[in-house]
């Protein structure tokens, strides 16, 4: 891949480190919770061919800072626009997997003259869908407090390259890398995300990607599909919630027949 830029940015009190590669429409990938930019390598080395791709690391992760205090989850959406403004992108096609699609999904929301489209993999919109998740999702946050990242780092790992072994290292590594203090802090903020009552303000063309063996969010996806207007659903074959990386070239396909079709409805108006 030939990234062509890459820097910081200081927006709302954080410096949020950033690569761009290619020429063209903005597509902007937003990585899933504990990982950074790098998950993005294989659809930005794609992409970029025919996209001004971006990549970035959200606030507290990667190179991105984290200022003292509670993490407030509504800067996730903001500090997004900030990068926006930065680069000078005035819209953007947006790409998220997990924690990194719901940021995606929420700035849509918030921000819809900013987005074109939105392609949200392994998404979830809501941590409180079911009783399974009303009671594990507290849980979670209060062993957190007792499991040190590197432990977490190689249990992630190991059940998340299952399907591509080479995930193992890369996830080690991007999840070792945050303190544990910063961490605890992030997930709280995290898990507090919803937007369960205000998917259907989406307004732009939506594709939702999941994987087949995507335990972690699947409950979720029909439901997201039948409220956001102009949405498409796809499951991804041989993945798990590292979908992009488990099947590259599956998720590229799919994104860019999704593109392809916005693209095609543009030039028939």
């Amino acid at each position: 891949m030939e990234v062509v830029e890459m820097g910081t940015c200081l927006t709302n009190g954080v410096e949020l480190y950033y690569e761009v590669a290619g020429e063209g429409e903005a597509l902007v990938f937003t990585h899933g919770a504990s990982w950074d930019h790098a998950q993005w390598r294989p659809q930005m080395e794609h992409f970029q061919k025919n996209y001004r791709t971006v990549a970035w690391d959200v606030r507290g992760h990667g190179h991105s800072t984290l200022p003292d205090g509670e993490v407030d989850s509504e800067e996730f959406a903001r500090d997004l626009i900030g990068l926006l403004d930065h680069l000078q992108i005035k819209k953007a096609h947006l790409c998220g997997l997990s924690m990194g699609g719901h940021i995606s999904l929420q700035t849509a929301i918030r921000y819809p003259d900013r987005v074109i489209s939105l392609a949200l993999i392994g998404t979830p919109f809501t941590n409180v869908f079911n009783w399974y998740e009303k009671l594990l999702v507290p849980f979670n946050r209060f062993s957190n407090l007792f499991i040190s990242m590197d432990w977490m780092a190689s249990m992630q790992a190991s059940m998340l390259s299952r399907f591509n072994p080479d995930n193992k290292r890369y996830i080690e590594q991007a999840v070792s890398n945050i303190p544990k203090t910063n961490w605890i802090r992030l997930w709280d903020a995290i898990t507090r995300m919803e937007s369960k009552e205000e998917l259907a303000k989406v307004e732009c063309p939506t594709l939702i990607l999941y994987g087949d063996h995507d335990t972690m969010v699947q409950r979720q996806q029909e439901f997201m599909h039948r409220t956001i207007p102009f949405s498409i659903l796809e499951v991804i074959p041989n993945a798990h919630h590292a979908t992009n990386l488990d099947n590259p070239e599956a998720v590229n396909l799919a994104m860019e027949k999704f593109l392809r079709g916005i693209q095609q409805a543009r030039s028939e108006t």
